[in-house]
């Protein structure tokens, strides 16, 4: 247990990595040394950043605490704290079931852990953060809450309503992330399009990357979580125009029957979404979609999954997840449906829906075989250089292997031009481009 040292642990999802690494720089600011491994921790305090989206995720950041808290016990920690989704949502009833915890904090209130700590916030920092991904590239959180309303959704009880950051304020933490070597970026937020509806009274996510794109030294743009209904269409042109957004678009559809639609509370149908896939192949050629989607939802017939086979099977998604419907107290759908659709009938449709991705995605790296990429380079695992294309986010979808050659030395954050030799479902292999 090393004194002034503070473990800070991050549970879910991007979003909430980016809390903890400004979190992670104020501390720092303050004069503690600051780490981000749940397998090794070694500080005096930690602090758990929790997720609260799902069953699993809850569950996952119960554990943790749980596990936290027995360290503590055993004489290995002395101070144990709790902030994020998960606090934000059940603050009440986790003061009463883990009290081993020092204090819990929402997830917008963990500066006064600071004040707890006897230390200050420093506002000069307030666009700074301690970057736990690889130096060359950042998440950028452009917004907060969401104001969709979805039935299933338990984002906006945890969140509130969507609140747009400054264009600005985005503008120069990009620069100064430039300026520390950051050379690609995730634009992330709970729902993309709706960005500067609340602060500038229109969509303003074309004219953010448009200007994000003339920044000097930013390689890559890409973007994460769009909302179908009332898409903003110029984002075609700024994709078409500006070389470093990224052909790619994270779009979670959930499902494509008008049915489930409806009952989801989407404010799209099959038609408008056909159209506008269709729209996004057509004014952005070779753009590669990810999308989300859930099985098991309350009403689903096997005619509505049906549907969803189908609508996968012509689509092909370049990249697709999916899941199988969760019940979350205080929705809509918790409110309003019965959760009807039994458990094995749920992971059922999930492994047939993954199974027909699986082989869609083998067959669309397949294609790629021949071909010529420009890739960065993330890290070196064991024989093999790990890189990514404009078409693969980190983390979450396919790399690029590169055999280590001697004498022929890949720096991570590099970018090199590559062909691809072979292909499976999830990974390409290339050789370099002499």
């Amino acid at each position: 247990m090393r004194k002034n040292t503070i473990d800070i642990i991050t549970l879910g999802c991007s979003k909430n990595l980016v809390d903890s690494e400004k979190l992670m720089k104020q501390l720092e600011a303050n004069g503690y040394k600051v780490t981000h491994d749940s397998e090794h921790p070694q500080g005096e305090i930690a602090v758990i950043n929790t997720c609260g989206f799902i069953g699993d995720a809850k569950e996952e950041s119960i554990n943790m605490i749980l596990e936290f808290c027995q360290a503590k016990e055993e004489g290995r920690l002395n101070k144990l704290y709790v902030m994020g989704c998960l606090s934000e949502r059940y603050l009440k009833d986790l003061q009463v079931e883990i009290p081993q915890v020092d204090k819990f904090y929402g997830k917008f209130d963990w500066n006064g852990l600071l004040e707890d700590l006897g230390k200050v916030y420093h506002p000069e920092f307030a666009v700074c953060r301690h970057l736990t991904t690889p130096k060359h590239y950042a998440y950028l959180k452009i917004s907060e809450g969401c104001d969709r309303k979805c039935a299933y959704c338990a984002i906006p009880i945890i969140t509130g309503h969507h609140v747009s950051r400054p264009m600005e304020e985005i503008l120069e933490e990009v620069r100064m992330l430039v300026a520390e070597g950051v050379k690609e970026f995730q634009v992330i937020a709970q729902e993309l399009t709706y960005y500067g509806v609340d602060l500038y009274k229109k969509q303003m996510l074309p004219e953010l990357i448009d200007r994000m794109a003339k920044i000097p030294g930013v390689e890559w743009i890409r973007l994460h979580y769009a909302y179908p209904a009332h898409f903003p269409e110029d984002l075609f042109r700024v994709m078409r125009e500006n070389g470093n957004v990224c052909k790619y678009m994270d779009i979670a559809l959930q499902h494509i029957s008008d049915n489930m639609l409806q009952r989801m509370r989407r404010h799209v149908t099959k038609d408008e979404t056909y159209a506008l896939i269709e729209k996004f192949r057509k004014e952005v050629p070779g753009i590669h979609l990810r999308t989300t989607l859930m099985v098991g939802y309350p009403g689903e017939t096997e005619q509505d999954f049906e549907e969803l086979l189908e609508f996968v099977r012509e689509v092909r998604f370049d990249r697709m997840g999916a899941f199988a419907y969760s019940e979350e107290e205080g929705t809509y759908s918790a409110k309003h449906y019965s959760d009807d659709i039994p458990e094995e009938i749920k992971q059922s449709r999930l492994d047939k829906l993954m199974a027909l991705q699986q082989r869609i995605s083998a067959e669309l790296n397949q294609e790629k075989i021949g071909r010529t990429f420009k890739v960065i380079i993330d890290r070196k695992e064991g024989e093999y250089y790990i890189g990514r294309t404009e078409y693969d986010s980190p983390e979450v979808d396919p790399e690029v292997l590169i055999k280590v050659e001697e004498g022929h030395r890949l720096k991570t954050g590099t970018f090199h031009l590559v062909q691809i030799y072979e292909a499976d479902e999830f990974d390409l292999y290339a050789t370099i481009v002499k």
